[in-house]
């Protein structure tokens, strides 16, 4: 997880396939982005289905992606609980710019530049530092990266060690999903 990504370089049914899966294994999970490390392919493509600050939907998948964030006057920081699903169940507060602007190909190839705002924003600045080698808890305080590992340590026994690829494991009593 910690390693960047190759580029995307053949938009071909292999890609077109590992796309359809990232988005179902996202949906299990009940996340709002997947990078493709999360499930094991160093590709530079990520997932998302996510809302932005005014609540309209985005849904999309990004090749090759670039980020520009603010500077600046423009730029203006919000701190906010955000979770990842390579941390399940986990939340810590962090900052980050509340608008963003992601350029790269859509799964043809095509050029594709998708602008956020709130969560959307987050999401695509979360979504490429993964394919970056980063993921959130390297932008933590030392003592916010601790009470993270610390949570995910107390609530590991519920996710199997593939997650987000396996659903969550159910408590045998009631047959539902342990965090339910």
């Amino acid at each position: 997880m910690h390693a960047p990504t190759e580029p995307v370089t053949s938009f071909d049914e292999d890609l077109h396939t590992l796309i359809r899966d990232m988005f179902a294994t996202m949906e299990r999970a009940e996340g709002v982005g997947l990078a493709a490390t999360q499930v094991g392919r160093g590709l530079a493509v990520f997932v998302y289905d996510c809302p932005d600050e005014d609540h309209h939907r985005h849904v999309g998948a990004i090749c090759n992606p670039e980020i520009e964030l603010p500077t600046g006057r423009d730029r203006r920081l919000e701190a906010s609980e955000e979770g990842c699903l390579s941390f399940p169940g986990a939340y810590e507060s962090l900052a980050r710019t509340d608008r963003a602007v992601c350029r790269g190909v859509d799964p043809w190839g095509e050029p594709v530049e998708v602008v956020g705002t709130g969560l959307l924003a987050r999401c695509l600045q979360h979504e490429t530092d993964h394919l970056n080698g980063i993921v959130f808890g390297d932008r933590l305080s030392n003592r916010s990266r601790r009470k993270l590992n610390e949570t995910q340590e107390r609530l590991a026994h519920l996710y199997p060690d593939d997650w987000p690829i396996t659903p969550r494991r159910t408590s045998a009593s009631e047959g539902q999903p342990a965090d339910a």
